[in-house]
């Protein structure tokens, strides 16, 4: 095969609708943006979440606290989860990833207490819950923050 024998699949593209061509095309005259108004002007935009001079939504809904727009939320595994180690593992976001119990951790590993473990580990995350640590050292095992 050569480049010039190269094309695309069938109906894989299509010519793009040639506006204002006469009313033979169906998108002549008004060019498909119906008649006057703010839409059919040339550069008439309106800005994302303008509602005519209504009050927006977003102005509307009451505010309440504080949300720290760069927070960066940590990954939450279950004890439970942790039950797929061996007895004395080493376990880490790497190896949970490993296991396929993560997908990806982008900040950081929270383990939190749901469920019961089994087996001595030790789990190395960014954070605990307090009944996750107590939970893994009764098993055994130790928390560490890293």
């Amino acid at each position: 095969m050569e480049l010039h024998e190269l094309s695309p699949v069938l109906g894989s593209t299509q010519v793009g609708k040639r506006k204002g061509r006469g009313t033979g095309t169906g998108n002549g005259k008004t060019a498909g943006r119906g008649h006057k108004g703010q839409k059919a002007r040339s550069g008439g935009k309106v800005r994302v979440g303008f509602e005519g001079g209504q009050m927006p939504l977003a102005r509307r809904v009451p505010k309440r606290g504080f949300n720290n727009i760069f927070a960066k939320p940590l990954t939450a595994v279950n004890v439970a989860a942790l039950n797929a180690f061996e007895n004395g593992a080493v376990v880490d976001a790497a190896a949970l990833i490993e296991k396929g119990i993560l997908a990806d951790c982008k900040y950081g590993l929270k383990i939190i207490a749901n469920g019961t473990l089994t087996k001595s580990l030790t789990v190395k995350a960014a954070a605990f819950s307090e009944s996750a640590k107590t939970k893994i050292e009764e098993a055994g095992g130790k928390a560490e923050v890293v």
